[in-house]
C-alpha cells in the first residue's frame, strides 16, 4: 500500500528551488532550475508523466538515455544534470511524493577526471591587454570596473555584484563581501565566505573614478547603495556575465582570430557575445587570476583564503599552471 501523495512535475519543481533558497547562490538556484525544467518538459510532453509518484527507475534509465541521445550532450554535461535530478528526487522523496530511495537508481555516467574540469581560462597576457585597451578607450566605464575587479581580486561574480558602497575602503584599500541572503546578495560559501579583499592602488582608484563618475546613483530595492550599477538598481549576474564575455571578445581590442568578418559574425552583438569562440565568462577570469597569483609566487594559503577556494578544489578546478610552469617554479624556489 502506498503512502506517497500526488504532486505535478512543475509545482514539485517550484517547491523544490523555495526550499533551496538561502542556501546556494542565486547563481547555482539558477541553474538548477534550468536543469529541472528539462526535467518537467521530458515528463508532460515526452512521457505524458503529470504525477511523479509514477516514476520509476526503468522510467528514470529512459529520461537518462533521452537526454544522452536526443540532445547529444557530453558526459560531464550530463553527470550534472543528474546529479541536480537527484537531489530534487531526494526532497520529492521528502515530501512524499517518489518513494524513498528512488534518486539512488539514478546512474552517472562515469567521466574521466581530465574532462571534469573545463580548461578554458583568460591568460595574463590577455588579461593585460584586455585591461589595457579598457584604461585606454572605457576608462571607469561599469565594464573597466567589473573586469578589473574579477581579475585582481579572482572573487566570483556573485560576490563582486554584492559588494555596496559602504563595503568598499578608499583609505585602505580594500573591499568588504558580506553574506546577505535575505536582501539576495548571498555568498556562495555562507558566511564562511565574508572576508576583506585587499585592493592595490590603482584598481582602487578606478573604483573611486567611476563612483564619482559613470555609475547610475541608484539604491537597490532594499535600499542598499550598490557598487555595481544599472540605472534601475543592482546589476544582475547576468548583466556582469555579459560583461565579461563582450570585453573579452578579441575584436574588441584587436584583429578577430577567426577570420570572420564583424558584418556576419553573431557574437558581435552584444547579448550573444558568449557565442565568440574565444570570449571568456567570469568562471575563466576566475581561473586566470587564480593562476596569475600562483605564477606570481604567492604562497598557496594566501591564494586559497583570498579567492574563497579549497586548496584541493584550487587544484582540481582553478590551478591552470602547466607542468612546464610548476617545474620551473620549483626549480626557481630550489635555487633561492
Amino acid at each position: 500500500m502506498s503512502n506517497l501523495e500526488p504532486l505535478a512535475p512543475e509545482p514539485a519543481v517550484e517547491l523544490y528551488l523555495d526550499q533551496r533558497k538561502g542556501e546556494v547562490s542565486e547563481q547555482t538556484l539558477s541553474s538548477h532550475g534550468y536543469r529541472l525544467e528539462q526535467f518537467v518538459e521530458w515528463c508532460e510532453e515526452v512521457e505524458g508523466i503529470h504525477n511523479l509518484n509514477d516514476l520509476t527507475g526503468r522510467k528514470l534509465h529512459t529520461y537518462r538515455v533521452y537526454r544522452r541521445q536526443e540532445d547529444d550532450i557530453k558526459p560531464v554535461t550530463l553527470q550534472g544534470q543528474l546529479s541536480t535530478l537527484r537531489m530534487f528526487l531526494r526532497f520529492c522523496a521528502s515530501v512524499d511524493a517518489v518513494h524513498e530511495g528512488l534518486a539512488e537508481k539514478i546512474l552517472l555516467p562515469s567521466v574521466p577526471e581530465s574532462e571534469q574540469a573545463s580548461r578554458t581560462t583568460l591568460d595574463e597576457d590577455r588579461a593585460a591587454d584586455i585591461l589595457e585597451h579598457l584604461r585606454k578607450y572605457q576608462y571607469a566605464s561599469r565594464d573597466h570596473v567589473v573586469l578589473r575587479l574579477l581579475w585582481c581580486t579572482g572573487i566570483r561574480m556573485g560576490s563582486a555584484r554584492a559588494i555596496d558602497l559602504e563595503d568598499f575602503d578608499r583609505d585602505a584599500p580594500g573591499v568588504e563581501l558580506v553574506h546577505r541572503p535575505g536582501q539576495e546578495t548571498p555568498l556562495k560559501n555562507k558566511e564562511h565566505g565574508e572576508r576583506w579583499v585587499a585592493l592595490r592602488p590603482e584598481t582602487a582608484e578606478i573604483l573611486e573614478d567611476y563612483i564619482d563618475g559613470p555609475r547610475a546613483d541608484t539604491r537597490d530595492e532594499y535600499d542598499r547603495e550598490p557598487l555595481l550599477t544599472t540605472a534601475q538598481g543592482r546589476v544582475s549576474t547576468s548583466c556582469v556575465r555579459n560583461a565579461v564575455y563582450g570585453v573579452t571578445r578579441p575584436c574588441e581590442y584587436g584583429p578577430c582570430p577567426h577570420d570572420r568578418k564583424p558584418e556576419d559574425c553573431d557574437a558581435t552583438e552584444h547579448s550573444l557575445a558568449s557565442k565568440c569562440p574565444s570570449s571568456r565568462s567570469p568562471h575563466d577570469v576566475r581561473s586566470g587570476a587564480i593562476t596569475s597569483h600562483l605564477l606570481d609566487e604567492v604562497p598557496v594559503e594566501i591564494v586559497s583564503d583570498r579567492m574563497d577556494v579549497s586548496q584541493k578544489v584550487l587544484d582540481k578546478h582553478y590551478d591552470r599552471r602547466t607542468e612546464r610552469e610548476k617545474m620551473e617554479q620549483r626549480r626557481e624556489y630550489l635555487r633561492n
